[in-house]
């Protein structure tokens, strides 16, 4: 009997020491996460907050009660790196384009000035590093659809000049040179107007930006650019069939010529399931905003919140399923997978789009380093998909620039 005690003893002891060891390690790496998370620069390469910007009841010095990005929460969420998109309906054309994205621009500029303390303009690599190593958030744009150039290459150089460091080909329709994915083709991907514009895109240190592009416009534009590319918000193709994602040999392509694919958290872009439902309400995703725009018009602030109350009701009334913030992290994993962590980033779309449950705003980000440290991810891979990958595409479309100009 005596042995018998002695022997359930040391299998207490044993068991106990085996639970603390474990919640020893996982508390290790949740802290090991919050480190790693907090010292990293975290680039976001999409966010729609810009349109927030001529709204009254938005401050993006505060904490608003509604939309996925504010300074406090970015503080919170250690987002210290933001693309503000630059963005207006694919189907307005010429110079009322450009006069709406003129005005978009600066919106950013007079907000990033007003939040100087918080905030540094920037419009290289190394300016990031320096508002990074200062404390602040870098603020850098992205202009959302090549129809806001008003098919004037004049107008793409006025945009380098006044700080837009990549320009997406095309937004949901075709413009004058370039096919959409989301649109019927035209062109044929890229005409040689449209090469043009790449080739100056390239001239000028302008990221050469292939979301929303058809895959024949992705594959002209990887043969004319000299410097690498980036998909700056899309997603794995292979996880979810949407015109919107790209094909693994789509990210393989890429990836060859240093581009970057940045992870979408778009539900409709990382949850098939999700896709499929809400296809079938609204027909897509070009009808869903067709729907939305009859109802709002240019009033961008009525299209966030229409959009937000239609995909709540129906996700309330069960039409839509619900989708976790671990479908992100499945998207990243894939392309990782796929083409290795130098080739990956993220590329929210807060703001513009309906997030995924536990990704409800910037705050959340922190997540998605500490579920790639439990997955096994190196801490400097993870530096380089928070935001390293997109500085090191930045740094070689500066050099490209510079060898072309013979600086």
């Amino acid at each position: 009997m005596r042995r018998i005690l002695i022997l359930l003893c040391i299998c207490s002891c044993l068991t106990a020491g085996f639970l603390w060891t474990n919640k020893a390690s996982a508390d290790d790496i949740a802290e090991r996460a919050k480190k790693l998370h907090f010292s990293s620069i975290v680039l976001d390469t999409h966010d729609d907050t810009t349109q927030r910007f001529f709204s009254k009841d938005f401050d993006l010095g505060k904490r608003n009660p509604d939309g996925h990005v504010d300074i406090p929460r970015m503080r919170e969420g250690g987002m210290n790196g933001i693309f503000f998109s630059i963005w207006i309906d694919g189907r307005i054309m010429g110079p009322p384009a450009v006069q709406k994205a003129l005005d978009q621009i600066d919106a950013v500029h007079e907000n990033v000035l007003k939040y100087s303390k918080d905030m540094a303009f920037c419009r290289t690599a190394e300016e990031v590093r320096r508002a990074h190593a200062q404390g602040k958030i870098a603020a850098l744009m992205g202009v959302e659809g090549g129809h806001m150039i008003g098919n004037d290459i004049r107008v793409l150089r006025m945009f380098g000049d006044l700080g837009v460091r990549y320009m997406t080909l095309a937004h949901f329709y075709n413009d004058e040179w370039a096919d959409s994915s989301t649109d019927k083709p035209a062109h044929n991907g890229l005409t040689d107007f449209g090469k043009e514009i790449v080739r100056e895109m390239n001239r000028q240190g302008i990221i050469v930006d292939i979301s929303h592009v058809s895959d024949k416009t992705f594959y002209d534009a990887l043969e004319v650019s000299k410097a690498p590319l980036i998909a700056s918000h899309s997603s794995c193709r292979a996880l979810c069939n949407h015109p919107r994602d790209m094909s693994d040999d789509m990210i393989k392509a890429l990836a060859a010529k240093g581009g970057v694919i940045q992870i979408n958290y778009e539900k409709s872009f990382i949850d098939q399931a999700y896709k499929d439902a809400s296809d079938k309400l609204s027909g897509g995703v070009v009808e869903l905003f067709d729907q939305i725009k009859k109802a709002c018009g240019d009033d961008q602030e009525c299209f966030g919140r229409k959009m937000a109350e239609q995909e709540k009701q129906a996700t309330a009334e069960g039409k839509l399923p619900h989708v976790s913030w671990e479908r992100i992290v499945d998207h990243i994993d894939h392309a990782v997978k796929l083409v290795g962590a130098d080739h990956v980033g993220l590329g929210s779309d807060f703001d513009g789009a309906s997030m995924p449950d536990g990704m409800e705003d910037c705050s959340k980000l922190p997540k998605i380093t500490e579920a790639l440290l439990r997955k096994g991810y190196s801490e400097a891979d993870i530096r380089k998909i928070l935001g390293e990958n997109t500085l090191r595409v930045m740094e070689q479309v500066e050099r490209v620039s510079r060898e072309l100009r013979g600086w």
